[in-house]
């Protein structure tokens, strides 16, 4: 049996759910839609996305401001709809999230209560291949609270020689000064999948704040916010949540830090929402994480989200996240070949339970990632991320890419980089 015909095969035994979205069509190479691995950067469009968005916006045509109360999903609640799904995906009690934002604009509305430093703790624990709108918003934090931020921010690398961070050399460094860890759930650059618990935990120990940035792992692999105690938390929604390019994102505070007396910005939709027509002129926020909503919520942005979750919601986030081992583990296997003779190496770590849906690979030799991506694309039709200068990042995510589209990018990778 041929490989192409053992990918096919294993593809009629172990479906995703790839009927469900819009799969471009290649640019290149002998196959009509792409083989798309970018999905930890932008997921694909949801088939059902355009109907019902259409039909929030002919709410709007048909029924005018009637339709915050009368439109078949009213816009006066509409955010609810998209809370409980929310809460399931990452571990948490409806009460503990809610849907809004972007990613670090919740960032730092969270920080705003989280983050309180003193002269003895003021110091921000983050990874130094932190995705560099976290370091921004670090940065900006400690600066706007009098702290000179490059002595305000550590920055954890890795050992001499290796690529992903160790539990043991997080932990370490958390000392009695750091007033705040924020750290990705999985490293955007390499897919490491930190250990979110043990780390909380020693966080806790030391005494700190401990939040994470779930933008790639939101949908990528079961969390449990909850039970392990995390403080609170941010994620987009456009990458493995499928909801579009911008998409609303996502907000965790545990239980333990609501209704208290945590500062906190406030506007229109932070107030409870039985008494906002009362219009008075104090806010009378409620018991949950509704409470850091500060706007009222886009609904035409919301329509996508909740599309998305609903399907998550449908499946289940374990059972993707089944498939997901699977998948990257039969991507790896395809690499290794490719890997003997040619100046490529995955450094994303090999044990599946420390890495989601991506294996990043490192580019030696002349050609820069950048271009390696452009040719993949339209010589092969591969569409994969690239981050300069050598760095290839390969998503297979489990709800619509397919075993015979990991062969199709071993296969394009083996022809596109010499031996």
């Amino acid at each position: 049996m041929s490989a192409e015909a053992e990918a096919l095969e294993l593809d009629a035994a172990d479906p995703g759910h790839r009927d469900l979205f819009d799969v471009p069509p290649a640019q290149g190479g002998q196959y009509p839609d792409v083989a798309y691995f970018a999905g930890n950067s932008l997921g694909l469009r949801p088939r059902a996305t355009r109907t019902e968005l259409l039909e929030d916006l002919d709410a709007w045509a048909s029924l005018g401001v009637e339709g915050h109360l009368d439109a078949d999903r009213p816009w006066l609640p509409y955010h609810r709809l998209l809370t409980g799904p929310a809460s399931r995906l990452v571990g948490a009690l409806p009460n503990e999230t809610v849907v809004m934002n972007s990613l670090t604009v919740n960032l730092h509305l969270l920080m705003v209560s989280f983050y309180r430093p003193t002269r003895a703790r003021h110091r921000i624990v983050i990874e130094d291949s932190a995705f560099p709108s976290d370091s921004y918003a670090v940065r900006s934090q400690a600066r706007f609270h009098g702290y000179d931020a490059d002595d305000a921010i550590i920055r954890l690398r890795p050992r001499p020689g290796e690529e992903c961070l160790r539990t043991a050399d997080v932990v370490e460094q958390l000392g009695g000064d750091v007033a705040l860890v924020l750290l990705g759930g999985v490293n955007y650059l390499t897919g490491e999948l930190m250990d979110i618990p043990t780390i909380t935990k020693a966080g806790h120990a030391a005494g700190a704040i401990v939040g994470w940035d779930l933008a790639h792992a939101a949908g990528n692999v079961p969390l449990a916010l909850h039970e392990w105690g995390v403080d609170f938390a941010a994620w987009c929604s456009y990458k493995y949540l499928n909801s579009g390019p911008g998409a609303l994102a996502g907000a965790f505070v545990h239980e333990r830090h609501l209704g208290g007396g945590r500062p906190r910005f406030e506007g229109w939709w932070s107030t409870e929402a039985s008494t906002r027509f009362e219009m008075a002129p104090e806010s009378r926020p409620p018991a949950s994480a509704d409470a850091w909503q500060v706007s009222n919520p886009p609904i035409f942005s919301m329509s996508p989200v909740r599309t998305s979750l609903e399907i998550f919601d449908k499946i289940g986030i374990g059972v993707l996240r089944e498939r997901s081992l699977r998948l990257t583990s039969y991507l790896e296997r395809q690499l290794s070949e490719v890997m003997i003779e040619r100046p490529v190496r995955v450094i994303t770590p090999t044990d599946p339970q420390r890495r989601g849906a991506q294996l990043s690979l490192r580019i030696g030799g002349a050609q820069r990632a950048g271009a390696l991506a452009k040719r993949l694309r339209f010589e092969y039709g591969v569409i994969a991320d690239s981050r300069e200068p050598d760095v290839l990042r390969l998503a297979p995510v489990p709800l619509y890419s397919t075993y015979h589209d990991c062969w199709r990018a071993a296969t394009a990778l083996a022809e596109a980089v010499p031996a």
